[in-house]
């Protein structure tokens, strides 16, 4: 992992992240000399649950996805971040909280950071940067509900099957009425975000395979081809 200034970066991250697409030339060139660059390797934990944080991490490049680690000791992912996302703001209003969460990358990451103190100073200065985060975590609390939502029901088929429509609108590129999906998650990481296993991933997407909902293009890469019918799995 290599750490160094943000400020000279031929694309600072602040003109990738929406919470400071308010801010003049001038002053995002006072962020970036605030921000701190740090590269991670794939697999490479950001940070871990119950560890304390006073920092905000910004995706310059890459993905990473947030997780924690059940009773029984399995895996179960909250969400995958992509450039221009962030996370660790709820550390930036109290500081006497621990993460509640832990972070990997999915692959080779570049994130850029910034200190409690320094969002402080951003926030007094530029009060509506305040509002833009709490729409973002907002978003997120109801992305939260949903998959909640999603993970009470009994049956594998939904919650897949909400997997793969958020997939979709994440990371989907649309084409010839169609969907292709560059997954960001194995199948054993798909898994342990919808609560089920491997195999039974693997057999329901074969399923919806054979009823022409969605076609697979190989181990992380499927195209959505029936949005609708897709969608009546979990409405």
């Amino acid at each position: 992992m290599t750490e160094h200034s943000c400020q000279y970066s031929k694309e600072p991250c602040t003109r990738k992240v929406p919470i400071f697409t308010s801010l003049s030339d001038e002053d995002l060139a006072k962020v970036s000399a605030m921000i701190k660059h740090k590269k991670y390797t794939k697999g490479q934990a950001l940070i871990l649950e119950e560890q304390p944080s006073d920092t905000l991490y910004i995706i310059k490049q890459g993905q990473v996805k947030l997780l924690k680690v059940t009773p029984q000791g399995k895996e179960q992912i909250l969400h995958i971040l992509s450039t221009g996302d962030f996370f660790g703001e709820l550390n930036i209003f109290n500081s006497d909280e621990v993460s509640n969460f832990s972070a990997y990358a999915l692959k080779n990451t570049d994130i850029c950071l910034l200190t409690k103190a320094d969002m402080e100073q951003l926030i007094e200065e530029n009060p509506d940067i305040s509002l833009k985060l709490l729409k973002t975590i907002t978003k997120r609390l109801a992305h939260t509900e949903n998959l909640a939502q999603s993970l009470a029901t009994k049956d594998p088929e939904i919650r897949i099957a909400y997997m793969i429509l958020e997939l979709g609108y994440k990371y989907g590129k649309p084409g010839n009425e169609q969907i292709h999906v560059r997954l960001p998650l194995s199948r054993e990481e798909m898994a342990n975000y919808v609560g089920v296993t491997r195999e039974t991933i693997s057999r329901k997407f074969s399923k919806f395979e054979q009823l022409g909902i969605i076609e697979i293009n190989g181990t992380r890469e499927l195209t959505i081809c029936d949005m609708t019918k897709l969608t009546a799995y979990v409405e």
